[in-house]
Parts: structure tokens; sequence; C-alpha cells
């Protein structure tokens, strides 16, 4: 199969470290979090870049999917939290819950394009098996 595109980047001291992408675009401290034994300090961390880069190829997919349906979704949003759970000792897993708000589609509607974005998202596939995933449709009121 074909590349279509490629990004790097780089990381030097780890989770307290800095990260950068090879096309200068990104730039970033990194701090660890409170909750896996850092200070919490104020850089960004690896959940936080995984959550941002999910959210917005989940998106860009639900877009896709709607379109090729006629369905509306210009006031859409989609959130993505990744947890980190288990033990040093044990080891340590990553979690996913995707949260999408479609105002003004039908509920039907909603669960429909969603089912077929987390098909079709490549981080949705890419994790698909190894990483616990779940996706709900909200409303502005949750």
């Amino acid at each position: 199969m074909p590349t279509l595109y490629e990004a790097t980047s780089t990381a030097w001291g780890g989770r307290d470290g800095r990260v950068t992408s090879s096309d200068d675009r990104l730039d970033l401290d990194l701090s660890v979090p409170r909750g896996l034994g850092g200070d919490d300090g104020p850089g960004t961390n690896p959940e936080q870049l995984f959550a941002t880069g999910y959210a917005a190829c989940f998106h860009s997919a639900l877009k896709a999917v709607a379109r090729a349906r006629k369905v509306d979704v210009t006031d859409s949003a989609v959130s993505v939290t990744v947890g980190v759970t288990g033990s040093l000792a044990e080891g340590i897993d990553l979690t996913v819950a995707i949260e999408a708000q479609l105002p003004g589609v039908p509920e039907q509607t909603a669960h429909e394009l969603l089912d077929a974005a987390h098909q079709m998202c490549p981080y949705s596939r890419a994790t698909r098996g190894n990483v616990q995933q779940d996706v709900r449709l909200v409303s502005d009121e949750d």
C-alpha cells in the first residue's frame, strides 16, 4: 500500500523532556502528570498528544462519513479522553473514551455515523484489539 503522508517527531528526556516534529511545527516541553508520579509541570504529555491527534482524526472520519451520507454535521465536536491504567509493576495500558456531539442529527443517524467513523478512523483501526475503546454520543447537556 502506498504511503500517503509521513510525520516524524523526536523526543529527548522521555516524559519529562521535549518533543519536536521534523518540520519544526511542533516544539513542546513535556511534563509528567502528578497521577504518574510527576510534578505536573507546565508541559504537555504523550497522552494529551495522543488524545489530540485521535480527536482530530476521528472528527475528520466523522465528517467524511456524514458528507457521503449527505448529513450536516457542521456544529459537531469530538472529545477524546485517554486514560492510563495498570501499574508500573504489572504493566501500563491505555483506554480511550470518544465522545461526540452532533447537534441537530437524529439519534439513530448519529449512532450510525459514529459507528462508521469508528470503522474508518486510522487511530481507531490502529488501536482496535489493543486499547479499550468506548464511543458515546453526548448532548450539549451532558
